[in-house]
C-alpha cells in the first residue's frame, strides 16, 4: 500500500538508506527536489533540476505551460504508466507462446526462423540463411529458444532485469533498447560465427538490458555490486559453457551500454534526438556488419 503523502517519518532500510515514500520496501538515495521525500526510479519524474515525485508534479500543474509539460515522466523522459511492466509481460508472453509453437510444430518451424549464416537446411530442402536474403532471421531468432532450461533462464532474467528498467525508461525507450540490443547481438553473431552454425535465443537483448541497468544504477548512485556480480557470472557462463553464442551476448551488451548511456544521460533539451539517435547508430553498425558478412558469403 502506498504511504500517505506528507508522512512525518520516512521508512528506513537495513542499509541506512530511506525507503521510497510510495514504495517503502525500495531503498533509494534520491529525493524529490520540491518536497524532499525519498523516491525510487519508478516514482522519479525528471524535472528542470533533479527529479520530482508524482504528487509534486500534479500540484505543479496549471502553471500556464502546455499540458505535456506537466505530464509525469520517468528518469529517461518516458511517460509514466499505470502498469510499468506491461511491455516486459508482453515480451515474456511472446517468447513463451513461440516456444510452445516450436514444441508443437517441431524443427520445420524453428529451422525457418533461427539465425543462420548460409547453409543447406534439410528440413526445408533448400539453402537458407541471412546471406540468402532471409534478413528476418536476425530478428526472429531473438524470440526462439532451444530447450526448457534455455527459455526458463532467459525469461527469469528478462523479468528480473526488464521490469524495473521498463519503469525507469518508459515503454517506447525500453522497446527501442531491447530491439537494438538484440539485433546488435544477432549481427555480431552473423559476422563472426560459422556460416552453418544455427543460433537462437533472447540472450543478446537481455545482455543489453544488463548493460543499460548498470548505466542507470551508476547514474542514480545505487550500489552496483549486485548487477556487476550477476553480469560477471553470466559472462563466465558465456565463456566456458559449450554451445553458447558468445557473439550475441557481447554484441547485445555493447549495444545496451551505448543506448542505455544515451537514455539516462541525454540533456533534456535534446533528449529524444540523442536517445533515438543512439538506437539508430547501433542499428547502423548492425547493418554494416550484416552487409560485410553477406559480401563474404556471396
Amino acid at each position: 500500500m502506498d504511504q500517505v503523502p506528507g508522512s512525518p517519518q520516512d521508512p528506513q532500510g537495513a542499509s541506512g538508506l530511506p525507503g521510497c515514500y510510495r514504495h517503502p520496501d525500495r531503498e533509494t538515495g534520491i529525493s524529490c527536489t520540491r518536497c524532499e521525500r525519498p523516491i525510487c526510479p519508478e516514482c522519479m519524474i525528471s524535472a528542470s533540476v533533479g527529479f520530482q515525485c508524482p504528487e509534486c508534479v500534479r500540484e505543479g500543474s496549471g502553471t500556464g505551460h502546455a499540458p505535456a509539460a506537466n505530464q509525469p515522466r520517468t528518469v529517461a523522459g518516458g511517460a509514466v504508466t499505470a502498469d510499468p511492466r506491461l511491455v516486459t509481460k508482453i515480451l515474456v508472453g511472446m517468447n513463451l507462446a513461440l516456444f510452445l509453437v516450436q514444441l508443437t510444430v517441431g524443427d520445420r518451424f524453428t529451422d525457418q526462423y533461427y539465425l543462420l549464416g548460409q547453409a543447406f537446411v534439410p528440413e526445408l530442402g533448400s539453402f537458407g540463411g541471412v546471406a540468402e536474403g532471409q534478413w528476418y532471421r536476425l530478428v526472429t531468432a531473438m524470440f526462439l529458444h532451444g530447450s526448457i532450461m534455455h527459455i526458463a533462464f532467459n525469461m527469469l532474467s528478462l523479468w528480473w532485469i526488464g521490469g524495473p528498467l521498463e519503469a525507469a525508461l518508459g515503454r517506447v525507450r525500453y522497446i527501442a533498447l531491447y530491439l537494438a540490443s538484440g539485433i546488435a547481438g544477432s549481427a555480431l553473431t552473423y559476422l563472426l560465427d560459422e556460416q552453418n552454425q544455427p543460433s537462437l535465443g533472447a540472450s543478446g537483448a537481455i545482455f543489453g538490458l544488463f548493460g543499460a541497468t548498470a548505466i542507470l544504477m551508476r547514474r542514480l548512485n545505487y550500489d552496483m555490486r549486485p548487477v556487476i556480480a550477476l553480469l560477471a557470472i553470466n559472462l563466465l557462463i558465456t565463456a566456458f559453457w559449450p554451445n553458447i553464442a558468445w557473439q550475441a551476448h557481447v554484441g547485445g551488451l555493447v549495444g545496451g551500454v551505448i543506448v542505455g548511456y544515451a537514455m539516462v544521460h541525454a540533456p533534456r533539451e535534446r533528449r529524444s534526438l540523442i536517445q533515438f539517435g543512439s538506437c539508430a547508430l547501433v542499428l547502423l553498425a548492425a547493418v554494416v556488419m550484416v552487409v560485410v558478412r553477406t559480401g563474404q558469403l556471396t
